[in-house]
């Protein structure tokens, strides 16, 4: 069996998982008043900036654009949550392929997670559980176990150029 090495890097990923994981579990457990009043001052500051002229619109319009921008930007903080929670659990996994046992790993447990985490959702007064959000919660994390597939690359480039200079000056 292949020994694990603990490197200093990958300890620091994995609390910072483990902080975006409690991060996912506190949002979750809102009860839909205190959800919706969070989501509800994203929502109101993205209007603001996009729609021109909002507060010059009629109360049936607004409430018409609150509620469409309400659904896109609560489904896109579900995505990147689980992006960062991707991303950060494929940076505690190290170096591997694509197609590797540790990536499965990574998307495996943070489908798990995601389920886990609308399981909960389901037991807090007026909130659901919603499968579609298990999947936009698993595209997030796929998402972001791909980029950090582009930043271990980026890294490990950057480095050995670091390291080839080093061995030139001396």
């Amino acid at each position: 069996m292949k020994k694990i090495k603990l490197y200093p890097a990958r300890v620091v990923f994995a609390l910072l998982a483990l902080i975006c994981m409690i991060t996912i579990f506190s949002f979750s457990r809102e009860n839909s008043e205190q959800s919706s009043e969070t989501s509800g001052k994203v929502t109101e500051a993205v209007i603001e900036v996009t729609v021109k002229d909002y507060t010059k619109k009629p109360p049936k319009e607004k409430e018409s654009i609150r509620d469409k921008f309400t659904f896109a930007i609560r489904k896109c903080a579900h995505f990147s949550l689980y992006l960062c929670l991707g991303a950060l659990v494929s940076l505690t996994a190290g170096r591997r392929k694509v197609l590797s046992i540790g990536s499965a790993g990574t998307m495996i447990f943070c489908f798990l997670y995601a389920v886990s985490d609308e399981i909960h959702q389901h037991f807090v007064p007026g909130r659901s559980c919603e499968f579609r959000d298990v999947m936009i919660d698993t595209s997030g994390a796929l998402t972001g176990m791909l980029l950090s597939f582009f930043m271990m690359y980026i890294f490990a480039k950057v480095y050995s150029k670091i390291v080839r200079k080093r061995e030139k000056s001396q």
